[in-house]
């Protein structure tokens, strides 16, 4: 553990509830050095709080996974403002758009790879390992994506730039180290990981920020450092020094990369023997065309399309070996132990996902393989597999409602954090006979009219069905009964998710239907009464785990409750059931001790895509006054405004706001064009 402070949690509330109790022994736990601890908290008791509690007495990096982009990005939020002066950074893959490279042998169907980068997220990967090599207060918020290939964290360290006032320094030699680095040179605008030379002054913006440095050399040495803003070309301040790392995360010096590609050709000349011995003609002609290519286009350019496919030769790992991930910039120990603290958050759906990553990357890359399209060195550019990914994260905090078996198995009974700051308790549910009836079955009859009194007090229904087909006959069925209601599932678009979720809480409609509710992160304190129909089908929907979470949806109205359609009551039924009940007698146990009335939940309503179309409206009265003025120059800087922005927006991590400006930025574009 460090011995100076570097994590300095700060917040307007304390921790209540059951949160002192949680984090005083989850931090005992590790000071006893327990690898594996599990926090059981329920929906809405401040889970996030409690583990920033918990890093600011371990005081060691953090590395908090999450099982999806969205919730990453809510949870690096969160911990931004528990920890403003701390280095909280946004990691996850940076596609907007990513179809893998595949091939079909029944169809005999070759599927190209196609990927749209998103440069903002490029560039927060960048600045989550650059923090990670050069301060100690980091948080790294991820997706599963961490465990997937990047570049050697010795060789990106080793390959930095340091540039100090009076230095010795040419153009030649700046530009020479820029391009040794991976940056492009331009004569436009400057984007991450871009430079330009203007006389004796060459411009850089590195690959994890938007600033330019402004670096002046005159009389063969570095006289001046400006910090300039990108949009408005002010110069923000001079500065003594600047510290540049690559533009990329694979570096690979001249004399490795002549290794590497020897060894290429070597693999290539191997396998078309091995094709050429099982007759396989077309599949090494087929090998052989597309080695060469990339090896030309490597030793021209020092790059190709698809080369991270090469990559366990670039890093000069012998087969089977891991590669290099986020993981291997966190610091270790002197034995070469992890040396930062892991927290997996919703771990009952992130371990398994986790878990599930390397199987089918490897069959699809097998297939490729077998029929020529890459070299069998493909398969080592990989996620970890679980048991590599078990040994390289540190002492690790499972966070979940309904912590897995793998969670429990290795943590033991868990830490309980059952009792939520705001008094609120779980929902008291009700188990009701389905009775199967003409057209649709009792259970569907018996919802309407419990949703019909729900409506009346001005508040919401959620109803889960088993399928996608059931959802949408329900919710026609509804209709046709006047009553108002939507559905939703995963074949609904985002922006289409966003809007029903926003008009069920206005109360547009009264009822919404969804098929797998858990996976939305629905936080609806509107919704009072949840029903689960067919609740004794067992299976995935009708688990212990997905009954309990769905239960959890009616926890934030002091007036929730649940009701289970169900002809028989299964084992996962019982267990939900006892489980919940057992909840809720600690909760009113402890709201009648300490005299707390349970408040409901007051959440403001966001209507993003109400504020996408006001922005289209206001970037074209923009424009239209543009036009009474003069023309060129202002509408160029209204664009450029607005990219700023739109970035500012991505740095926030307030990705909604983002796409709302880039659709403005847009329109813009194209009237600007017309």
């Amino acid at each position: 553990m460090t011995s100076a402070t570097v994590f300095n949690l700060k917040s307007d509330f304390k921790p209540a509830g059951d949160q002192p109790q949680a984090i005083e022994a989850l931090y005992q736990g590790l000071k006893e050095g327990k690898r594996h601890q599990t926090l059981l908290g329920v929906t809405g008791s401040g889970k996030t709080f409690t583990v920033a509690n918990v890093i600011e007495k371990w005081q060691k990096p953090t590395l908090v996974i999450a099982h999806n982009k969205t919730l990453a990005a809510q949870l690096a939020a969160e911990y931004r403002e528990f920890f403003p002066d701390s280095a909280v950074h946004y990691f996850v893959s940076y596609y907007d758009f990513y179809q893998p490279e595949a091939y079909v042998p029944v169809s005999d169907t070759y599927i190209e790879k196609e990927a749209d980068i998103n440069e903002d997220i490029e560039r927060l990967r960048h600045a989550a390992t650059q923090a990670l090599l050069s301060r100690k207060d980091v948080i790294v918020v991820a997706s599963v994506s961490c465990i997937y290939g990047l570049g050697s964290p010795i060789e990106y360290e080793k390959v930095n730039l340091k540039l100090k006032l009076d230095e010795p320094c040419t153009r030649a030699e700046l530009t020479r180290r820029l391009i040794g680095m991976y940056f492009d040179r331009v004569k436009g605008d400057l984007t991450p990981g871009t430079f330009r030379a203007l006389g004796a002054r060459v411009e850089i913006m590195p690959a994890n920020e938007r600033t330019i440095y402004r670096v002046d050399l005159s009389q063969g040495k570095v006289s001046k450092i400006d910090e300039i803003n990108a949009i408005t070309r002010e110069i923000l301040t001079a500065v003594d020094s600047v510290f540049i790392f690559p533009a990329k995360h694979y570096v690979t010096p001249k004399g490795i990369q002549d290794a590497a590609l020897a060894d290429i050709e070597f693999e290539l000349d191997e396998q078309l023997k091995r094709f050429e011995r099982a007759g396989k003609i077309l599949e090494a002609e087929r090998l052989k065309r597309r080695t060469r290519q990339d090896i030309a286009m490597i030793r021209e350019f020092g790059f190709c399309n698809g080369i991270e496919n090469y990559s366990r030769h670039f890093d000069r790992r012998k087969p089977g070996e891991p590669p290099y991930t986020l993981l291997s910039y966190f610091p270790k120990k002197a034995d070469g132990s992890p040396d930062f603290l892991t927290v997996i958050d919703e771990s009952h759906v992130t371990v398994p996902q986790v878990g599930a990553m390397y199987a089918g990357d490897r069959a699809r890359k097998e297939t490729l393989v077998e029929h020529g399209f890459r070299l069998p060195s493909c398969v080592d550019n990989r996620p970890l597999t679980f048991k590599e990914f078990e040994v390289r994260i540190g002492e690790t905090l499972y966070t979940s409602a309904t912590p897995g078996t793998y969670e429990l198995e290795r943590s033991g009974k868990p830490i309980e954090q059952v009792i939520r700051p705001t008094g609120l308790i779980d929902p008291e549910i009700i188990v009701r006979p389905i009775v199967s009836g003409s057209d649709y079955s009792g259970q569907v009859k018996d919802f309407i009219r419990e949703a019909e009194e729900v409506t009346m007090r001005g508040a919401r229904s959620m109803v889960t069905v088993l399928t996608k087909k059931m959802a949408e006959d329900l919710t026609a069925f509804l209709t046709e009964r006047n009553v108002k209601a939507s559905y939703i599932h995963s074949d609904v678009k985002t922006i289409e998710r966003i809007e029903i979720l926003t008009n069920f809480r206005k109360g547009v409609f009264d009822v919404l239907v969804g098929v797998n509710l858990l996976r939305e992160g629905l936080d609806l304190p509107e919704v009072e009464l949840v029903a689960i129909l067919d609740a004794d089908k067992e299976g995935f929907l009708r688990s212990e785990t997905s009954l309990i979470q769905t239960i959890g949806r009616a926890a934030r109205n002091v007036l929730g409750r649940v009701i289970l359609y169900a002809d028989t009551e299964t084992t996962s039924m019982e267990r939900a059931i006892g489980e919940t009940n057992r909840r809720r007698k600690k909760q009113i146990a402890y709201n009648t001790k300490h005299g707390i009335t349970p408040q409901t939940i007051k959440k403001k309503i966001r209507d993003i895509v109400g504020d996408i179309e006001k922005s289209r409206k206001r970037a074209i009265s923009d424009l239209a006054q543009l036009d009474t003025e003069a023309f060129g120059g202002n509408k160029k800087k209204l664009l450029s405004a607005k990219k700023a922005e739109m970035h500012d927006a991505a740095d926030r991590l307030d990705f909604e706001t983002a796409a709302m400006l880039r659709d403005e930025i847009r329109v813009l574009e194209s009237r600007k064009s017309s």
